[in-house]
């Protein structure tokens, strides 16, 4: 899977190693091409998931504000209702092209 943000791949990864939630693909951040998230000051509390961070995007120049976020720290209760950890894992706004 690929994410695609005006004309460039910022992110890469196969499916297994991505985690769908709520109709968003949660890529590793270890697949984000590097120096592609800026951290966001944008506060936001997900009631299951826990505290996000957001992130800007940094794409040929241009900065696409708080296009990215995660959850650093997810409540116990998220990894329960999943069966999965979401730390260390990004989705992307409806901007940004997930394909296979």
């Amino acid at each position: 899977m690929k994410a695609v943000l005006a004309g460039t791949v910022i992110a890469q990864a196969e499916e297994h190693d991505l985690i769908s939630i709520e109709g968003n693909w949660y890529f590793p951040l270890t697949s984000v091409t590097p120096d592609t998230l800026v951290e966001s000051s944008t506060p936001y509390t997900c009631p299951w998931k826990g505290e996000a961070q957001y992130y800007s995007l940094r794409v040929d120049g241009e900065v696409y504000p708080d296009h990215a976020w995660g959850y650093p720290n997810p409540y116990p209760t998220a990894f329960e209702r999943l069966g999965k950890d979401i730390s260390g894992h990004v989705a992307f706004d409806p901007a940004v092209e997930v394909s296979p």
